[in-house]
């Protein structure tokens, strides 16, 4: 355990991704004016903290053994493929979602049927994908960068 909470990367990717999750508390807070507390463990939302996630990964694993290594390579196709499926085929699904329940909305409307509805907010626009990995790359750098913020 002392070994995992020593891992730079770890804590800088863990850090990330938590600081991308609760923003999406403020930013619903501050666009809807209702604290909403289902951003903090779910889905989909600006900004995307998968993204955050693999970027910060992506970053620390370039900081630490360089862009020329295998490990670069691996964490930057990985960050690659989780956030085209993020702002891709879990979009997709979202807006599939989205159609679904209309349909059910205009069709069933006033006739007894199931009233449950599918969960719409799963994917990430273009955009919140490039701010989730921003945050991940710049917190990652800041962190692995200041030589008192992580000790190793």
């Amino acid at each position: 355990m002392r070994d995992l909470l020593a891992n730079r990367i770890i804590i800088s990717l863990v850090i990330s991704w938590a600081i991308a999750q609760s923003s999406k508390v403020v930013i619903h807070l501050i666009t809807q004016r209702r604290i909403d507390l289902r951003y903090v463990t779910g889905t989909g939302g600006m900004p995307s903290s998968h993204s955050s996630l693999v970027s910060s990964l992506a970053t620390g694993v370039a900081i630490q053994d360089g862009l020329a290594s295998t490990q670069f390579a691996i964490a930057a196709a990985f960050a690659v493929v989780v956030m085209f499926d993020a702002q891709g085929v879990r979009r997709a699904a979202s807006l599939q979602a989205a159609i679904l329940n209309q349909i059910i909305d205009e069709l069933f409307q006033g006739h007894p049927i199931s009233e449950r509805r599918l969960r719409e907010l799963l994917g990430h626009t273009p955009t919140q994908v490039i701010v989730g990995a921003l945050i991940g790359i710049v917190v990652t750098i800041i962190l692995m960068s200041s030589p008192g913020l992580l000790r190793t």
